[in-house]
Order: C-alpha cells, then structure tokens, then sequence
C-alpha cells in the first residue's frame, strides 16, 4: 500500500507480504534461538543444588552456599528477561499476522528495514526511540 505525499513522493503505509514473510522468518530464528536459551537457563536454576556442598569444611559450605544464591537471583533475572524478549518476539509475530508489524506507534510511519532486521521486536522508529524520556 502506498500514498501520495503533497510533493508527489510515494511513500508505504505498510510492508509488502513478501517483506511481512522475511521479517516472519527472521523472527522465528530468533525465537527458536530465544526458547533454547530459556531452556538452558532454567535447566540451570533447577540443577544448581546437584554439586552439593555437604562433604566440605564449614566456611568453604557458607561461601559456596552464598555463591549458588547469587548464581540463582541471575539465572533468574536472565530468565525473566529472556522471557520477556521471547513474548516480544510473540507479539511481533501477531503485528506480522494483523499487517502492521514495523510501523513505529509514536509516529505511524515504517521502521527502517536495517533497524527491523536487527531489533525485529521494536515497536519505536529510531527517532521515536531517541525522543522517549530516558529511564533511570
């Protein structure tokens, strides 16, 4: 789909199904690549207790110990995050079904395709980006 601007330029509202289709295939590699890592990290969290400290001097126990409580709160942090980029990539997928997959919903108009192929969750147009309040 495309529309006239004043100045007679054509510009899409849109990106065409075959576009739709590479960025579709772009975002199932990396969900797929997401879902393994995700995998991988709860494995890790789960499994974290199997090299038990129970045969070792009290003060390596308390350290180790404290170790694998730290090592969990990452795993967990990591997989919070890894969670979130994976629904991120879900809902792309959804944006991609509906046709309005890479329009920026600050200001309507296409992402940059190079932007899209590197950030294929993004839902900002750089500018768009640049110009939200910076978080703390």
């Amino acid at each position: 789909m495309a529309t006239e601007k004043d100045n007679g330029e054509v510009t899409k509202k849109r990106y065409s199904d075959e576009e739709l289709e590479e960025f579709r295939q772009i975002i199932l590699e990396k969900l797929e690549k997401a879902r393994e890592d995700l995998k991988m990290l709860m494995e890790a969290y789960t499994h974290a207790n199997e090299h038990d400290t129970n045969d070792t001097s009290p003060t390596f126990k308390v350290l180790e110990e404290g170790y694998q409580v730290l090592s969990k709160e990452e795993n967990s942090r990591l997989a919070a995050r890894q969670q979130k980029f994976i629904n991120s990539l879900e809902n792309a997928l959804i944006r991609i079904e509906n046709k309005s997959y890479g329009i920026c919903r600050v200001t309507g108009k296409l992402i940059s395709k190079e932007r899209l192929k590197s950030v294929p969750h993004a839902t900002l147009s750089i500018d768009a980006k640049l110009n939200q309040p910076q978080k703390k």
